[in-house]
């Protein structure tokens, strides 16, 4: 069976590279030194796909990508380009793409990409035209996320493909990985953008009130109930509820919460009445789920309502090529914060950087940064600067004497914080303490920025 190709970009030895290579698979191919020329050519003859160059004099490849899902839907539609920044990947993606590819481009990468759509061609039915790009919706969100990793883009397509449904979603991943910033880009990429995103820490409340926080309550409901109050199911509309730590939930808890996604409805604590449930759940953890359903501590049919999409947020340590990109980044998004723009990471610091496993991810990397923004002389971030994990052994403290007991204290909540990047109930568990004892120490010791 024919297969026709259209490439589109702007570089004429690309152009002829990618025509011989692709040709020799036995495929139709034909090429464009422009979008226009693009638009012309498939006027003439429609093409089975359209591999596009996204950076281009005049008309770009996103706007070729917009155009095509309007005028062609039945055309599949590939983005390369070599500016492979992750806000664009989700866009191109929300906008229809059926991949996206990095320059330089890897044969093989193209090959499997080009097989697998036409695979797809051959068994799908092409009566129902695809789904118009959605509305670019809180880009500044998309550019939180930093990063050039594959697995990293394999999320950001992710994001884009379920940004416009109201599919539940599990965000899986350690401590301090960004699930809850997977979250805010799925929302912020979503129709419902202007609708509340609802954060929910589920660790950070008692079992006894999580169901009133979540639910709401009328008044009378228990002694404390002295009038109706509005839970964050209520509150987040037609919006996003992001439900963190769900694998650490009690029973009761999750059979109320199976109940709300099976029946879209909740009953606040005391009603007679249930209220409609119109919130997109997206719910995360650091735990394995499957292992929790084997030993009995997470209900298996709440598994599988809440595991419609499955995200894996990498651990740093994973993708160490992405950390001089977000240093840089989180750098300027510090030393703008704390009013000291212009600073900056001297190339031994990325390199000291590099050298670190980074057991709290992204988080701990974060404030490690913070730290050396506020503690550097000059605009210039130095390896001296940068301080990772627990103090040595050696450290001034720990050879004072003379030292406080409150001093030792603060000084190894911090080193197990700093440890943990930030994560509250695993810090309370190494220390052996209760989480509302660890929230007052924290704020005793005025430890909040590393939580």
């Amino acid at each position: 069976m024919s297969r026709s190709i259209l490439i589109v970009d702007d570089d004429e030895r690309i152009l002829a590279s990618l025509s011989q290579a692709l040709d020799s698979d036995s495929s139709e191919v034909r090429t464009a030194a422009s979008a226009e020329l693009a638009i012309a050519s498939l006027a003439e003859a429609p093409a089975d796909v359209v591999l596009a160059d996204l950076k281009m004099p005049g008309m770009d490849g996103m706007e070729l990508l917009k155009l095509l899902s309007e005028r062609s839907p039945e055309t599949d539609v590939l983005i390369m380009t070599a500016y492979d920044d992750l806000p664009t990947v989700a866009k191109a993606m929300r906008e229809g793409a059926s991949d996206f590819l990095t320059k330089p481009l890897d044969l093989h990468q193209l090959r499997r990409a080009l097989k697998r759509v036409f695979e797809d061609r051959s068994v799908r039915s092409r009566a129902a035209p695809k789904r118009k790009g959605a509305r670019d919706r809180a880009e500044a969100g998309v550019e939180r996320m930093v990063g050039r990793d594959p697995a990293m883009v394999e999320i950001f397509k992710l994001i884009g493909q379920v940004a416009g449904t109201r599919t539940t979603v599990v965000v899986r991943g350690e401590s301090g990985t960004g699930k809850e910033l997977v979250a805010r880009e799925i929302h912020g990429s979503s129709p419902y953008a202007d609708q509340p995103f609802v954060a929910v820490n589920c660790t950070a409340l008692p079992a006894t009130l999580l169901e009133s926080e979540l639910f709401g309550h009328v008044k009378g409901a228990f002694t404390d109930a002295v009038g109706d109050r509005r839970g964050r199911f209520a509150l987040a509309g037609r919006g996003t509820i992001f439900l963190d730590e769900i694998g650490d939930t009690p029973p009761e808890f999750q059979a109320k919460l199976l109940r709300v996604l099976q029946e879209h409805e909740f009953y606040p604590l005391g009603a007679e009445r249930p209220e409609r449930a119109e919130a997109r759940v997206i719910a995360a953890t650091h735990r394995n789920l499957e292992e929790e359903v084997v030993l009995g501590r997470f209900r298996e049919d709440l598994y599988y309502r809440l595991r419609v999409v499955e995200i894996l947020v990498p651990p740093l340590r994973d993708r160490m090529g992405d950390i001089p990109l977000l240093a840089e980044y989180l750098v300027r998004k510090v030393s703008a914060a704390v009013d000291r723009r212009g600073m900056r990471l001297a190339p031994e610091s990325i390199d000291s950087l590099l050298t670190y496993h980074w057991p709290g991810n992204v988080r701990e990397l974060e404030n490690c940064l913070t730290r050396a923004v506020v503690t550097a002389t000059s605009e210039v971030i130095r390896p001296e600067h940068l301080q990772f994990g627990a103090p040595a052994a050696g450290a001034e403290f720990y050879r004072e004497s003379l030292a406080t007991l409150e001093d030792v204290e603060r000084a190894h909540i911090t080193r197990i914080l700093e440890a943990t990047g930030g994560h509250k109930s695993r810090s309370a568990d190494i220390l052996g303490i209760s989480r509302p004892r660890l929230d007052r120490l924290i704020q005793k010791f005025d430890l909040e920025h590393l939580t």
